[in-house]
């Protein structure tokens, strides 16, 4: 019998998680699945129980939580599919934004969640991996990477109470508006390209969505073997609030501001000033200059269903 690990964050979307967690319990038993749970307690800690569940031989390892969770849990998993035990990834949605769960086609509904995780269908996923910063010795990723706007929202939605994960960024964004008006100048280079401007924000997507709703990659697939990147001009405020219904609906491509590619490598160097960065939804740079992204095609496989916009 398929044995499953739940790694489960009580903090997850602001005491989501925990307060779901009876009745997850209860619908694993009512599924069958041969399961254990266990809690994590601190930053960074899901990273080492998903790695210890894969290399003590459990065959699903599953994170109960939000994007920050899915992504510790990522880490994890490779870490021991590098050690020769790869493992497939579940998820339970527990979180604020559920980015993750959105792009692959996992539900949010947690019984359709554990049932989706008794069907058992798979279909291996690219990962990204991205160096400096905080972690100059890289951190993977399976949503997305964004620098300048949407880290500094980043941080200010973890300062606001749960008021929804859309909700709670979309104030966070306002508030941003406000704090970040001058980005650094920067060089992107992309697979034979280079930008050199002040640039509002640039988010390098394997998933769609970030926030639990702004749609920067509508056309993004996570097995394709490219990021989907979306670039943007440093504008006025007042700009910003017009492009604002753009990200919502995910039609920004065509403003004249914004430069859209696609890319396996792309490196990142601030000129004149320090580079804040997110990696799922976690700080992952606030002084650094400098970060490196690259992907990892088909390299895990996830549990998902098909009919939840995954094709």
């Amino acid at each position: 019998m398929t044995t499953y690990k739940i790694i489960a964050n009580p903090a997850a979307g602001s005491g989501a998680g925990e307060r779901a967690l009876p009745r997850i319990e209860q619908l694993l038993r009512e599924a069958g699945l041969d399961h254990s749970i266990v809690h994590t307690e601190r930053v960074g800690q899901a990273i080492e129980l998903a790695r210890e569940a894969a290399l003590a031989g459990h065959d699903v390892v599953v994170a109960l939580g939000g994007d920050g969770t899915v992504n510790e849990v990522v880490n994890g998993l490779l870490q021991a599919a590098e050690a020769g035990r790869p493992v497939p990834l579940g998820v339970l949605c527990g979180g604020r934004g559920n980015d993750f769960a959105a792009s692959v086609g996992i539900p949010y509904d947690l019984e359709e969640g554990c049932q989706t995780l008794l069907r058992d269908q798979r279909r291996s996923i690219d990962i990204g991996r991205v160096s400096g910063g905080l972690y100059p010795q890289g951190r993977y990723f399976a949503n997305c990477v964004g620098m300048g706007f949407d880290a500094i929202a980043t941080i200010e939605v973890k300062k606001l109470p749960r008021l929804g994960g859309f909700l709670s960024f979309l104030i966070a964004v306002l508030k941003t508006i406000f704090l970040y008006n001058k980005a650094p100048l920067a060089t992107i280079e992309y697979d034979g390209h280079t930008l050199r401007q002040r640039s509002l924000l640039v988010s390098i997507m394997n998933g769609r969505r970030l926030g639990g709703g702004f749609i920067m990659a509508p056309e993004s697939q996570p097995d394709d073997g490219l990021f989907d990147l979306c670039i943007a001009l440093q504008v006025s405020r007042g700009r910003v609030l017009t492009l604002l219904p753009h990200f919502l609906r995910g039609t920004q491509a065509g403003q004249k501001e914004i430069t859209s590619g696609q890319a396996r490598r792309i490196s990142i160097t601030a000129e004149d000033g320090p580079l804040p960065a997110q990696c799922d939804g976690e700080i992952i740079s606030v002084e650094g200059r400098r970060l490196e992204v690259e992907l990892l095609p088909q390299r895990l496989e996830v549990i998902y269903r098909p009919s939840g916009g995954f094709p």
